[in-house]
């Protein structure tokens, strides 16, 4: 049975939603990291307001998001998370070629993550994906594994991330 998929903006009223999905989509990695990880403890009500946030639904439930942050000559997926009770279901493939997409359009040639070097699973579904390993980056207590994919973009200016 095909499940009707729908992308949509978040606002401000999602916020709680987007802490619910992440927190419970990041809980497997607390015992690997020996903490929470960074999306966690972010503050959703500014990165609703700051960052570009797309939900998807399935059927009209939640079960993935992806937040993207506009840089200069990128575009950063800050965050993607798929309710653990559809994980291993495709979303997180197309939550990434969704992010791709709007990076096109948004006329960047390049997306970029990161993820914690213990989050080896993460890092190979990355690769499979068309990600290569750029840099690993010692912040202390973890070590960020830098990630870049290279993309067709749409247009030769960037649009604004709102107009995405």
């Amino acid at each position: 049975m095909t499940k009707a998929l729908i992308f949509q903006r978040a606002g401000p009223a999602d916020a709680p939603a987007i802490r619910e999905l992440t927190r419970q989509a990041y809980a497997k990695w607390v015992s690997v990291a020996g903490r929470e990880p960074k999306p966690m403890t972010a503050d959703y009500h500014e990165a609703v307001r700051t960052h570009r946030i797309d939900l998807l639904y399935a059927d009209g439930i939640l079960v993935g998001l992806i937040e993207l942050v506009p840089a200069a000559d990128h575009l950063l997926i800050e965050n993607v998370a798929v309710a653990p009770t559809s994980q291993g279901s495709g979303f997180g493939r197309l939550l990434l070629t969704h992010a791709e997409d709007v990076a096109a359009t948004l006329g960047y040639s390049v997306v970029r993550l990161y993820t914690n070097k213990l989050f080896a699973e993460n890092i190979r579904l990355y690769r499979r994906f068309g990600y290569r390993i750029d840099r690993e980056e010692d912040l202390g207590t973890r070590t960020a594994v830098h990630m870049s994919k290279t993309i067709q973009a749409h247009s030769t200016s960037k649009q604004s991330p709102a107009d995405a």
